[in-house]
């Protein structure tokens, strides 16, 4: 019960962001660029969706048909709800899924996005559990995030060491997504701004109000905290981080 009481808060203090994690339209179309000959037939899978910001981007820019999918059942009825508001419905699809359990054919999509959540299943792991949802020469765009400059300075290492000590170079990243049967086709560091604009700035916004809501709840006061240092060892060390948005094709 602890453990779905946490996961609750965690949900609540990223409810009502314009997206839940770095990311931004200018990035979503340069990397949607990269992938060729998107057009009415194209079969879009958006995992890790969240509210949905990407996929409204890309039901915008493409005549492509996508299902996204995510595991919080809020997110996927909000997303279900803005593509009814703006006329979408007819090419776009959300569902409450566990990307770590997908049950589609083989070969159902064309394309596969994941922004900002590849993570939770791990690169490796994802890539090659994902390559048989994938058509003959299908691609796959997703962001992680990634050294960009070497000597980290130590507090900053420590941090990531702590959140995500799977973090590495660009260089190793290149290499895995080789080593998983794709050939990469293009990638590129989100700037200052995608993290900024439409993620953390709003979200320090919602740490200020999250305690005052919870007032004598521990675990909501540590999940505050964990938020402010993140946002705290960005500002500080940006410089040596950053999410990679990575376009592949399946060989």
């Amino acid at each position: 019960m602890a453990e779905d009481a946490t996961t609750a808060l965690f949900f609540e203090l990223f409810s009502g962001l314009p997206q839940q994690g770095p990311g931004d339209a200018a990035s979503t179309i340069r990397a949607l660029s990269l992938v060729p000959d998107v057009g009415p037939e194209t079969r879009i899978l958006d995992i890790g969706c969240g509210t949905g910001r990407q996929t409204r981007v890309l039901a915008q820019n493409t005549r492509a048909r996508i299902i996204a999918i995510d595991i919080h059942p809020p997110f996927v009825d909000e997303l279900n709800r803005e593509t009814r508001r703006i006329g979408l419905t007819e090419r776009v699809t959300a569902r409450v899924a566990d990307m770590q359990g997908l049950d589609f054919p083989n070969a159902s999509f064309d394309l596969i996005w994941c922004e900002g959540a590849i993570y939770i299943a791990g690169v490796e792991a994802a890539l090659r559990d994902w390559r048989r949802l994938l058509a003959n020469d299908g691609h796959v765009a997703f962001t992680e995030v990634c050294w960009t400059k070497p000597d980290p300075p130590p507090e900053c290492v420590s941090f990531w060491e702590q959140e995500y000590p799977a973090i590495r170079d660009e260089a190793a990243l290149l290499t895995a997504i080789a080593a998983c049967g794709y050939e990469t086709v293009g990638h590129f560091m989100l700037s200052r701004a995608a993290w900024w604009d439409d993620y953390y700035r709003p979200l320090e916004q919602n740490v200020t109000a999250f305690p005052a809501r919870h007032r004598g709840r521990v675990e909501a006061e540590e999940l505050a905290d964990q938020c402010r240092r993140e946002i705290d060892v960005w500002k500080a060390y940006s410089d040596y981080y950053s999410y990679g948005f990575f376009v592949a094709r399946a060989r």
